[in-house]
């Protein structure tokens, strides 16, 4: 409990631990040195598995979910009031994704729950995308490192759907014109 480990997902490597463990999200903002006050993305098994951390689920997720899902999607939603407050960066909202990806499907299927999924890098320098790069740059900073060769792709897009109009926060493989066609009338 409360590990470290630097995983392949399907656009790069990430750093995942249990977002349930206060001692394992610290040690994710320390391997990182990222800012408390910015949320974790966390990787989900399947809208399900979303839901049981979510204080609510509106039509818009359901939709974005299906559509999208597994795939490079994170949506935002209002994280449910057991859900640790760190965890969310002090926000009270949760980044969730289910990804396309072999070991992080494993690891969730494993572990009974969510992982925390975010960026195998230093907070504002390069991502990394080989297990040799993670090894590199986190060396000293996680537990261990599962060397799945090169991952390449699109990063994923984020989406904020807690407010009445939705937004955007960062566009990636999927784009601006996607999420419209797919929330038209919602």
């Amino acid at each position: 409990m409360g590990r470290v480990v630097a995983i392949p997902t399907d656009a790069l490597y990430a750093l995942a631990a249990d977002p349930l463990s206060l001692r394992a999200v610290r040690r994710i903002y320390e391997a990182k040195g990222r800012a408390i006050i910015r949320a974790l993305p966390i990787l989900v098994r399947d809208a399900f598995m979303a839901e049981d951390f979510a204080r609510e689920v509106s039509p818009r997720f359901r939709m974005l979910a299906r559509r999208f899902w597994p795939g490079p999607l994170t949506i935002i939603l209002p994280a449910a009031a057991g859900f640790p407050l760190l965890s969310t960066g002090n926000t009270g909202r949760l980044a969730v994704r289910q990804a396309s990806c072999v070991v992080a499907d494993e690891l969730i299927a494993r572990l009974n729950g969510p992982l925390i999924a975010t960026s195998a890098n230093i907070s504002g320098r390069p991502t990394c995308t080989t297990g040799i790069e993670a090894f590199g740059v986190m060396d000293g900073r996680v537990d261990l490192v599962l060397d799945g060769g090169l991952c390449e792709g699109a990063g994923a897009t984020t989406v904020d759907i807690t407010e009445p109009e939705w937004k955007i926060l960062k566009e990636g493989a999927i784009s601006h014109r996607q999420i419209a066609e797919c929330l038209e009338g919602l």
